[in-house]
């Protein structure tokens, strides 16, 4: 991508899409769908695409093998962050993180206040890194999709996005191994 002169280059982010889901498969899961078309359309790499079952042990050993995967960067997963018995996305994070991103779950929920009002209280949204590679897990439904993506992810992982970006940390990321 040409630049003008002092703009950055855009640098493209492999990306995987977690669909987290007792119930979705690929033919009815819309909100995995919507992110791999974002992904794709600001110009990153769909690096992989999966279901699994809200289960913590599934969520955990996928979580672990895309993070070990050199050719995996950040990894969006979509459902289970609700208050059910069902929902243990978050728990299954928190057991792989190396660093929690505590903004962005406040973030997300701040945005998610201006559409949704006092429910967005349920979203456990949250973000960490973890052996270098940058994990967001948001609610299942497509519009928080789309608001997780346009109005935050989108820009953190822009290489090209000022003051400062998740992009341009990344080969710092692994200063502690």
């Amino acid at each position: 991508m040409a630049k003008i002169e002092g703009e950055r280059d855009f640098l493209p982010v492999n990306i995987a899409v977690l669909t987290i889901s007792d119930t979705r498969t690929f033919e009815n899961d819309t909100s995995g769908e919507t992110l791999a078309a974002r992904i794709e359309k600001a110009g990153h790499r769909l690096a992989a695409r999966d279901i699994v079952a809200d289960e913590k042990d599934l969520i955990v050993a996928k979580l672990r093998t895309w993070i070990a995967d050199p050719g995996i960067d950040a990894v969006i997963a979509t459902g289970g962050t609700g208050l059910t018995g069902r929902d243990i996305t978050p728990e299954a994070f928190q057991e792989v993180y190396d660093k929690e991103i505590p903004g962005f779950g406040e973030l997300f929920r701040m945005l998610s206040f201006r559409k949704i009002a006092t429910s967005s209280i349920q979203s456990r949204a949250t973000a960490g890194v973890a052996d270098g590679t940058y994990l967001f897990a948001i609610p299942g439904s497509t519009g928080a999709c789309k608001d997780a993506w346009d109005e935050i992810l989108v820009q953190q992982l822009d290489s090209r996005h000022l003051p400062c970006n998740f992009v341009e940390l990344m080969p710092r990321l692994r200063e502690h191994l």
